[in-house]
């Protein structure tokens, strides 16, 4: 019989079994006994980075346990027992730190990075906070299903002083979403203490603020853990709501081993390492004779054989052979465009009346489909764009927001995963800054990553010439070409945006849609009365000439059909891009490759924009059929005026002209 000493957490068995007892500690010991061998591979350089979770499994196992296997878990680093306790087979999770072929993420991702639809599992990203966000849509998809699903994520004391963490929790409880927020107050960030993170008694506390319960628990007690959030998950499964737990737990080591703990004073480390939820337990199920010498070495031999036969099989698997091709071919998921032909009936419709058609439209069609924004709801947007949409669709499909771009996105996101489609109005585009890191870092990259595709359509009403200034006239698609994974689309009229939105909420992909501001009720064409789409990556040629090639979008093509239609001496061919990513390099190049002469138009300010892509792709490919440089008119280096005479004077519109008729003379 092996030396029991005395457990330091009090522990109420309840009404569990032993039987339960037993396989709470099964799972608890399991990822403790993977991480002590992690680190000794760790100091023999056969991995390269550790996350240790060490001294907090209770936390990890038992939220899991808690919780239905069909029910989603967002985990953070340090949650291995999440996944083991879902019982992903250990040879794909070492696969996974060695960067094999068999782990989740192709050697594209390192530790916990990736998610998984076979296991319910949403792993993280290193900016921690947008996985709030993506817990709130898969809780809203729970929720519009009716499912009487529960959602759970995590993030430690230092995400919450992100503002990923406070949008989440706005919307969740706004909403009445389904979802479980639990926050591990590691006592240190890397090594911030939390008396330097946030100055309040407990992190639980801003539950209140929120209107939503909130509770604290120790960590490092299993059943407590257990038990608590068992019933918790069966009370929101019968009565939708957000609930915050905070619980009270330590990092016994460095945020990665790297790191060290120097910085923790050796007293709260000793306090801490007497709190061990695995020794405390097994003490426990000891002095209750639950647990036996025989029992816990049947355990032990087990957990390690496994570990043993997983690394072998990792190891001799072989490393990633680098195929471009495969590299390029998974940063979107695959696509098959389905082409449907427009009706013979047409009526004149401005370009926001024919956005705002293909949007019904393609409500009608999806049924999954969730339009998400500022002010959409009875009040139709600001650009009036979803007027009566609420009547139709109702308040569960058309949903007001508080203002939190990020989160929304992120919503977005979980919905995505969730199975379901979304459309995220952006009230300006340039209010995009404010979700721009879920974008760029969580939409753009989840499919390369983990083969997760983001189902996520971001309207873009953007650009100058209404006299908005600096923060309502931006036309900011360049942020986004530059991004792999990203679509961007901006039509110049009705007929092609009715199209081009259809196919953007159909491509299961992340699309950015412009929508020019100025152009909305300015702009009038026949449309098609009945749904149908347009491809992506087709430029459409608009004049037909010998001496230039034109190359706009946006507002260009109407700058530019302007000034052809007042110089009938001019022959140019007239290129309207009206997707930007993916591009019709092949309509561009063949064109000027005609005409010998190439001007590029643009609103957005030259340096780093669309038309220096393509001028210096022009360079590349045709070079020898080139009769001048390629022409670049964009606007000012300056960010956009207010005032009438000076946003003229920004905009590129007044300076094409005469830049095209230097470039037909040269």
């Amino acid at each position: 019989m092996p030396t029991i000493t005395k457990s330091n957490i009090d522990y109420d068995k309840r009404n569990l079994s032993d039987k339960a007892l037993l396989k709470l500690y099964y799972n608890m010991l399991k990822p403790r006994l993977i991480e002590e061998k992690m680190l000794i591979l760790l100091r023999q350089g056969k991995i390269s980075k550790w996350f240790s979770g060490i001294g907090q499994e209770a936390i990890s196992v038992g939220v899991t346990m808690a919780l239905k296997p069909s029910e989603y878990i967002l985990p953070m680093h340090r949650n291995l027992g999440v996944f083991t306790t879902r019982e992903i087979p250990l040879h794909r999770l070492f696969c996974q730190w060695q960067g094999k072929a068999s782990g989740f993420t192709k050697g594209r991702d390192r530790s916990f990075h990736f998610g998984t639809q076979d296991y319910n599992i949403v792993g993280m990203i290193s900016h921690l906070g947008p996985q709030l966000g993506v817990a709130d849509g898969i809780a809203l998809a729970n929720l519009l299903k009716k499912n009487g699903q529960v959602t759970a994520v995590f993030t430690g004391e230092g995400g919450t002083s992100e503002g990923d963490f406070h949008e989440a929790l706005n919307v969740a409880s706004v909403w009445q979403l389904p979802v479980i927020f639990c926050i591990e107050n590691n006592g240190y960030g890397l090594s911030t203490p939390t008396n330097e993170q946030y100055h309040c008694k407990h992190l639980a506390d801003r539950g209140k603020g929120y209107g939503m319960d909130s509770f604290i628990l120790d960590g490092n007690n299993i059943i407590e853990t257990y038990s608590k959030v068992k019933k918790l998950a069966e009370s929101i499964r019968k009565r939708p709501r957000p609930i915050l737990i905070e619980f009270k737990t330590f990092r016994r080591r460095g945020h990665e081993e790297a790191s060290g703990t120097k910085y923790v004073p050796q007293e709260l480390m000793s306090e801490w390492e007497a709190k061990d939820p695995i020794e405390n337990f097994r003490s426990y199920l000891f002095s209750k004779k639950i647990l036996s010498a025989e029992i816990e070495d049947q355990y032990t031999s087990e957990i390690k054989a496994e570990i043993d036969a997983a690394l072998d099989s990792a190891y001799a698997e072989e490393n990633i052979i680098p195929n471009e091709t495969i590299e390029l071919n998974d940063v979107y998921k695959q696509f098959e465009y389905q082409d449907i032909k427009p009706n013979s009936n047409v009526k004149e419709l401005r370009l926001i009346d024919a956005i705002s058609e293909g949007l019904r439209q393609s409500m009608e069609k999806h049924k999954d489909l969730v339009i998400m924004g500022q002010d959409i709801a009875e009040y139709g947007g600001v650009f009036k764009i979803t007027e009566g949409f609420v009547e139709q669709f109702g308040k569960d499909r058309v949903r007001n927001t508080p203002i939190c771009e990020s989160a929304i996105v992120e919503v977005g996101m979980g919905l995505s995963i969730a199975g379901m489609k979304s459309v995220v109005e952006m009230q300006f585009s340039d209010f995009v800054t404010s979700g721009f890191n879920p974008i760029v870092n969580y939409l753009a990259k989840s499919h390369y990553r983990w083969e997760q595709n983001a189902d996520v359509v971001v309207r873009m009403p953007c650009g100058a010439g209404v006299a908005a200034g600096p923060f309502h006239s931006q036309t900011n698609e360049a942020w986004f070409t530059k991004t792999p994974g990203l679509k961007v689309v901006y039509p110049a009229f009705p007929y092609d945006a009715k199209g081009l939105l259809a196919t953007a909420i159909n491509d299961p992909n992340p699309v950015l849609f412009f929508e020019h501001k100025a152009l909305y009720r300015s702009i009038r064409q026949d449309v098609p009365t009945d749904y149908f789409t347009l491809p992506f990556g087709q430029a459409a040629l608009l004049t037909e000439g010998e001496s230039v090639s034109i190359i706009t979008y946006g507002a260009g093509v109407h700058w530019a059909l302007e000034v052809l239609e007042n110089n009938s001496d001019i022959s140019a061919d007239l290129i309207d891009l009206r997707t930007l990513q993916p591009l019709d390099k092949e309509a561009i190049i063949n064109s000027v490759k005609k005409t010998g002469k190439a001007i590029i138009l643009q609103e957005d300010s030259l340096f780093g924009g669309i038309a220096s892509d393509i001028s210096a792709m022009l360079m590349e490919e045709c070079f020898e059929h080139l009769d001048a440089p390629v022409k670049r008119v964009a606007s000012m280096e300056t960010p956009i005026p207010f005032i009438g005479q000076l946003e003229d004077q920004y905009l590129a519109k007044g300076k094409f002209e005469s830049a095209l008729r230097d470039l037909l003379s040269y």
